[in-house]
This record gives structure tokens, C-alpha cells and sequence, in this order.
């Protein structure tokens, strides 16, 4: 578990290597890359190895910083910031990948990623709040760049509407982080001080900093009706970027709703719970109807991206540990399979065929000519709609259990969004890959270039880690589990009684 921290260090010291390898050549920026990627991930894994699970945080580093205003370098994990942090270096792994054929100022490439990657393991093992919100804002940033400089349709639009809807979402959480670090006495932003403060506030003020806290975490999380930036940032974002996009950056404000919003208010979880939980399953049944009549394919996964969220969501709002350990859990198999399916969408197919409208794909026998493409969308596309074998369903269907136990109306009306997805997953196989007709006589004249290596590298990296959690989903509910018996925890979910 010790090894944790250094997943932090090691991206942003990749980061800085690859932009010096990259003034040499773009071969050396890929290998930096692929190297840093890998050492997080073995990083992630070897603790995983030596995890033991428990109740509570387990402290990793926690020194002094800033101690005029209490702030201090504190990283800790438990089982769910473990499962996160997995989940990051295999989409950072898998994202370097399907990166490797990025030639233009490569090495500023893999510095921006990398950033943005040490970011994110920053956020999943901070234990203070304002080295939660630095590392949040630093894995914010140059999601801008990387949309901006090498993204694809409309980028300048989508990378701005993402950063001004990201940093809206900022000012928010700031902003009650803020008001609670006064309200408190001002002496330290550690979560767990500031929650045990929290009785002491007033009711207005408990719903204050809960609203404002939740809010800007879940604008981040695509909650509806914040959620427009998702689709358009997908869309215009490099291969790599929506994969991160969707399968990293996404988790980390739902993490902070539960992490810091939730575990520190938990009086104003109760309170909001049935306003987020309605909030959560238009989002799933909207963004799923807005799918099913995309004609832009990586739209289709980009709004099919915001309908899983809202499962995550749910989960939050029906606060019991069954509903909750179904929402990380979703957080995990919805960053494996949403990253593959947007690198099949924007690697395999668009780069090949230089279009994402289906109607032009409905011209092409796919799956003839990129079969490996085929097979592997038609599997992740399973996994997406919760097929058993795969993540997606013990994740949705505990789900849908634990929201079961809170209400029994928001299970099933929630359950109907996996009915939608099965129909725009499937209206998007069978058009984009199945769809030839009579008339594309011609089709089969069309060559592509060859799947490579790199790409077939990392989709069965994706898709073991769907298979192998939908196999053995107590892989990760083992560490889950423990982790809602903390006290903070336990209170959040009993609406503030400890």
C-alpha cells in the first residue's frame, strides 16, 4: 500500500520525460509513455496484492503543507480509492495504446496526458480537502489542451464548453469547501475533521455545503441536466482523451459526491436524496433516448456514457452499503467498457474510415473489413448492456438491488433504462458493422489498414478486466465492502446517525 503515492509521482515525472523524449523523437515519447502508463498500473496492482481490507482509511503520507491554514499533504485508501486507482492505470495503459500512432508533437502529447493522469491518482488518495481540490484542478486542465491541439470535430468548442462547465462545477465545490473549512474554526481541511464538525453546523448550513459540494462534483459526473459538456467533449476529444474522459474523469466527481460531499453531510444527503436519485434516472432514460436516434457514432457513446453514470448516481442517492458498493463498482466497469468502446469508435473505425455518421457506415461491410473491430465493439457492446460475463451486470444489478431496498419506484423505473440501452447498443452494431445492403455492391473494394498491435494490445487489456470482474465480481467488492463499515461512512449512510 506504500507503493500508492508513488503512482502520483512517477505520472508526473513521466510526464516530464516524455516531453524531453519527445523533443528526440516521437518513437522515444511513446516508449516514455507506455512505460510510465505500465509502472502505475504495476504500482496499483502490486498494492492491490498486498491490500488488506478494513474499515476505514489507511493512512499513506501525512505531513505539514500549509499550516498556517491547516492544510496538509494527506493521502490514504481504502477499497474504494484502491479499485479507482486500478481502474486508472489500466485506462492510462490502454489510452497510451491506442495513442500510439500520434505523431504531432508527441511528446507534448504524453506530457499532458500524464498530467492529467497524476491528477486523477491524486484525487482517488487524498484524504485533505484542499489537496483533494489542487489534484481535482490539476487533472482538470489540460483536458482543455489535449482536446484543443489534437482533437477532431468542432475541438476549440468542446474543449471550452468542458473546461467552463468543469471549472463552473470547481467554483462550486471551492466554494463550500470553503464555507465549511470557516464554519469548522478554520484550523484543518482534513475530511474526516471537517465531517466531524459538520453536527455542529447548522441545518441551513449542513444543506448549504451539501448542495454546493454535490452539485459542482456531480456537474463532472454528467448528472442531468449538467451533463451536455460529456457528449460534446467526447466527441471532439482525441482517441486517448475520451477514453479518459469517460472512464477516469467522469469517476472522479462522482468519487468526490461520495468521498467528500456525502461522508462530510451526510444530513444533507438525506435531505437531497430524493431530488438526486430523480435528477439520476432521467439522466439514464434521457441521455438513453438521445442515443438511440444519434446518426454520429461516437455521440451514441458519448451519450451512452451519461445514461451509466446516472446508474452511479442512483446508487449514491439510495444510500444503503448495497446500492453504494453497486456505484464504485459501476464507476469501475463503466471506465473499462466506455474506454473500449470509444477506442474502437474513434481509433479503429474513424481513423480508417474517416467518417462516424452510420449512414455511411451502414454502407460498409465492417465487419469483413475490420473484423477484429467487430468482435471486439459487439463484446464491449454486450458488456455495456450488462450481459452476465461481464462487469456491467453484477455492477447495474446490484445496483438496482440496493435501490430497491430505499425505494422500489426508483428501482424500476431506473431498471427501464437498461432496456433502452440494449436497443441503442444494438441499433449501433447492427447498423455500423452489420448494416451492408444490396445496393454497396462496391463496399468490399474498400481496404483499411490493418488493426495493429498496439490497438489489439489494448483492447484485450479492456476486455479481460470486463470478463475477469464479471466472472469474479467479489474481486472488488471484497475491498468495497470493508470500506462502507468505516464510521464516516456508516453515517453517511444512515443519514448522519452514527
Amino acid at each position: 500500500m506504500n507503493a500508492l503515492p508513488w503512482t502520483i509521482y512517477v505520472s508526473f515525472a513521466g510526464a516530464l520525460l516524455a516531453l524531453a523524449a519527445g523533443q528526440r523523437s516521437a518513437s522515444a515519447a511513446r516508449v516514455v509513455g507506455l512505460l510510465t502508463a505500465l509502472t502505475g498500473l504495476g504500482l496499483a496492482l502490486g498494492a492491490a496484492a498486498d491490500f488488506t481490507p478494513a474499515a476505514g482509511l489507511q493512512t499513506l503520507v501525512n505531513a505539514p503543507w500549509i499550516p498556517e491554514l491547516g492544510v496538509r499533504y494527506h493521502l490514504a485508501a481504502d477499497g474504494i480509492s484502491l479499485t479507482l486507482v486500478v481502474l486508472t492505470g489500466l485506462a492510462a495503459t490502454a489510452g497510451v495504446l491506442f495513442s500510439w500512432n500520434i505523431g504531432e508533437r508527441t511528446g507534448e502529447f504524453f506530457a499532458l496526458y500524464f498530467a492529467l493522469i497524476g491528477g486523477v491518482y491524486g484525487v482517488f488518495l487524498s484524504a485533505d480537502a484542499f489537496a483533494f481540490f489542487v489534484f481535482y484542478e490539476i487533472a482538470i486542465v489540460p483536458k482543455y489542451f489535449l482536446i484543443a491541439n489534437w482533437g477532431s470535430t468542432n475541438r476549440e468548442y468542446g474543449a471550452m464548453k468542458l473546461v467552463l462547465y468543469s471549472f463552473a462545477g470547481s467554483a462550486l465545490v471551492l466554494a463550500g469547501l470553503l464555507w465549511a473549512h470557516g464554519a469548522a474554526g478554520g484550523d484543518s481541511f482534513a475530511l474526516a475533521d471537517l465531517a466531524a464538525a459538520a453536527p455542529n453546523f447548522t441545518r441551513f448550513e449542513q444543506l448549504g455545503m451539501f448542495a454546493l459540494l454535490f452539485t459542482g462534483f456531480a456537474v463532472l459526473a454528467g448528472m442531468f441536466p449538467f451533463h451536455t459538456w460529456a457528449p460534446t467533449g467526447h466527441v471532439a476529444a482525441p482517441t486517448a482523451a475520451s477514453m479518459l474522459l469517460a472512464g477516469v474523469v467522469m469517476k472522479l466527481g462522482a468519487y468526490g459526491c461520495l468521498r467528500v460531499a456525502m461522508v462530510t453531510f451526510p444530513a444533507g444527503l438525506a435531505y437531497f436524496a430524493p431530488v438526486i436519485a430523480w435528477l439520476a434516472i432521467i439522466g439514464i432514460l434521457y441521455a438513453g433516448f438521445v442515443a438511440l436516434v444519434q446518426d454520429d457514432f461516437k455521440f451514441v457513446i458519448g451519450y451512452s456514457s451519461v445514461s451509466h453514470m446516472g446508474f452511479v448516481l442512483l446508487g449514491l442517492a439510495a444510500a444503503n452499503a448495497t446500492a453504494v458498493a453497486g456505484a464504485v463498482l459501476q464507476m469501475f466497469s463503466h471506465g473499462v467498457i466506455a474506454g473500449l468502446l470509444f477506442a474502437v469508435v474513434g481509433r479503429m473505425v474513424y481513423e480508417r474510415t474517416h467518417t462516424r455518421k452510420m449512414d455511411d457506415l451502414r454502407a460498409l461491410p465492417l465487419h469483413r473489413l475490420l473484423p477484429f473491430a467487430a468482435v471486439v465493439f459487439v463484446l464491449a457492446g454486450l458488456a455495456s448492456m450488462g450481459l452476465p460475463g461481464f462487469s456491467g451486470f453484477p455492477a447495474e444489478l446490484t445496483i438496482l438491488i440496493g435501490t430497491w431496498k430505499t425505494s422500489p419506484l426508483w428501482a424500476l423505473v431506473a431498471a427501464s433504462g437498461v432496456l433502452v440501452a440494449a436497443a441503442f447498443t444494438l441499433r449501433a452494431i447492427q447498423v455500423s458493422f452489420f448494416g451492408q445492403n444490396e445496393t454497396a455492391k462496391d463496399a468490399p473494394d474498400h481496404h483499411y489498414e490493418p488493426i495493429t498491435w498496439p490497438e489489439k494490445a489494448g483492447a484485450v487489456l479492456l476486455l479481460a478486466a470486463t470478463v475477469y470482474v464479471g466472472l469474479n465480481p467479489d474481486a472488488l467488492l471484497r475491498w468495497i465492502t470493508p470500506a462502507l463499515e468505516s464510521p464516516l461512512l456508516r453515517a453517511a449512510l444512515n443519514g448522519g446517525a452514527p
